[in-house]
């Protein structure tokens, strides 16, 4: 099985031959930008020229890659995927998996969506089609449908997977990022400072002393209030001067809780 970098460099080849042709070969410039993309990538990485450059001899051992040494006016070398043929991929193969070692497992509809550039399914069934005889050589796989999902995802099984960076349904959410603690794609998210409970049992506690504020301060207008049955005042002397009434009086002695 490939490495995660393998994989990604692979799937970028399969892709950019595919979707810029005018640009294939690629450079190692051209590579590590393509691996490095923020659009099309899951997870995004920060790949740097000679962690590429050290995968590179690896993929063309196993006959996967190909040099494309400078000529007919190209300074530099070049490199090319031979995955199609060693792996014999036809046009909608190579494209599924171009799109699942980029992105990662997928599920039919989107699949069909994202390989759009490289080769156009007439139908989800065309997709499904293609994806069940990648299987029967164990090229890919069906996974379980997750909790809240209504499609399964198909993942490939060429490369290492890396930890994808979107967050999945029921993920806790705060500031726009996953909470620590979250797991996401089976890991950790890191950096955060509150979880779930930890919010939650922030908010119970507070409530319970809103509460128990709220139930002092009946107790205290209960004793201070009049009588409902007896003369009503507006809080007026004879003089017509108004003097507080004992709820106000109440309230302002309460004061805020220090």
């Amino acid at each position: 099985m490939l490495t995660t970098i393998q994989g990604r460099v692979l799937g970028c080849l399969l892709e950019k031959e595919r979707t810029t042709p005018d640009q294939y070969p690629l450079t190692l410039n051209a590579l590590v930008l393509a691996c490095n993309q923020s659009t099309s990538r899951d997870p995004v990485m920060h790949l740097v020229d000679h962690e590429v450059e050290t995968v590179l001899a690896g993929l063309k051992s196993e006959t996967l890659l190909r040099y494309v040494h400078p000529s007919h006016g190209r300074s530099v070398t070049r490199y090319r995927q031979g995955a199609d043929e060693a792996w014999a991929l036809d046009p909608p193969a190579a494209a599924l998996v171009a799109v699942l070692l980029l992105r990662g497992p997928q599920t039919v509809a989107e699949l069909r969506t994202r390989t759009e550039r490289m080769h156009a399914f007439e139908s989800p069934e065309a997709v499904e089609t293609v994806l069940r005889e990648l299987s029967l050589r164990g090229s890919v796989q069906l996974l379980d449908r997750q909790p809240g999902h209504k499609e399964p995802r198909w993942q490939q099984l060429l490369a290492e997977e890396a930890e994808p960076t979107s967050v999945p349904a029921g993920a806790v959410m705060f500031g726009g990022r996953a909470a620590a603690g979250s797991t996401v794609g089976g890991g950790m998210v890191a950096g955060g400072t509150a979880t779930g409970s930890t919010v939650a049992g922030s908010t119970a506690e507070r409530l319970a002393t809103l509460e128990a504020r709220v139930a002092r301060l009946e107790a205290a207008l209960g004793d201070l209030l009049p009588d409902e049955t007896g003369p009503a005042t507006d809080g007026r002397d004879g003089a017509g001067v108004r003097t507080p009434m004992p709820a106000e009086l109440a309230i302002e002695s309460f004061g805020p809780e220090r």
